[in-house]
């Protein structure tokens, strides 16, 4: 049982430890971390919390355990249990047997994320990023969930997505035969705080503040109105034994050049 609250820890860890409570409760579902936080975030959901927790090596194997992230050892071995091709990933995408966590460029007040392209039109935008890739079938079919490293007006912006990417809530956009109901967005882990979408018509809420962080602080550094609870929880901190666990999953430290200056979890 991890019970130990740590008292020294760093704001990449509080938010490793936030997504990974994520997955507590999925059961066997196939869990897709997109990004270094987000990938040891779902490795130490596996090793801890959701031992059901199906992921593969990125490639084509299912693992026991989850692999390092960063540089391995020439003598390492990863623990392969069974084979994993395209078609049973996308068995269980279609199945909405999967959770993934991305870390798109910009989201809106619907929900809606973009991972494709900023500025200018369609046809000719002043930023090309990823194209939409998966995001519009994984929006559709299975649970999500979103890390943003620098929470602000850029990400969370104040108009619509530039190129929308995944459904939201955004009913001039919700496909034929879809309802509200069946878009399983489930959290958004920035470096201020967890969100939902869950407040009054699905307008994105507070969830948690991290240590230190006010409301009038994720106000100024959201472009449009967040819904701000009566009650507002403070994000647990991680547990010593969670930090053990994630340096074993993480043994390069790699976590530490995620966000800017790797601030402490504590603001003092």
């Amino acid at each position: 049982m991890m019970s130990t609250p740590a008292s020294d820890y760093s704001l990449a860890e509080l938010m490793i430890c936030a997504n990974a409570a994520a997955y507590e409760h999925d059961g066997e579902v196939l869990v897709t971390g997109i990004g270094v936080l987000q990938r040891i975030a779902a490795s130490l959901a596996m090793l801890t919390t959701n031992p059901g927790i199906m992921m593969t090596d990125s490639e084509a194997w299912i693992l026991s355990a989850p692999n390092p992230v960063g540089k391995r050892p020439a003598d390492f071995v990863q623990m392969n249990e069974n084979w994993m091709g395209f078609s049973r990933i996308f068995d269980n995408v279609w199945s909405g047997r999967r959770h993934l966590t991305g870390g798109p460029t910009q989201i809106d007040r619907f929900g809606q994320a973009n991972i494709s392209a900023m500025g200018g039109d369609y046809q000719k935008p002043k930023v090309q990023m990823l194209g939409v890739r998966g995001f519009p079938g994984n929006s559709i079919c299975h649970a999500n969930s979103y890390m943003v490293p620098a929470h602000g007006p850029r990400v969370f912006i104040e108009g619509e997505c530039d190129v929308v990417c995944t459904i939201g809530f955004n009913p001039e956009r919700l496909p034929k035969g879809y309802s509200f109901d069946e878009v399983d967005l489930r959290c958004v882990y920035t470096n201020l705080g967890v969100f939902d979408f869950n407040g009054p018509n699905h307008q994105m809420q507070i969830v948690s503040l991290h240590p230190g962080v006010t409301v009038d602080e994720v106000v100024a550094n959201t472009g449009f109105e967040v819904h701000v609870p009566d009650t507002i929880a403070t994000t647990a901190a991680p547990t010593e034994e969670q930090l053990a666990v994630i340096r074993q999953i993480d043994p390069h430290n790699l976590r530490s050049k995620q966000l800017k200056d790797n601030p402490a979890g504590v603001r003092l």
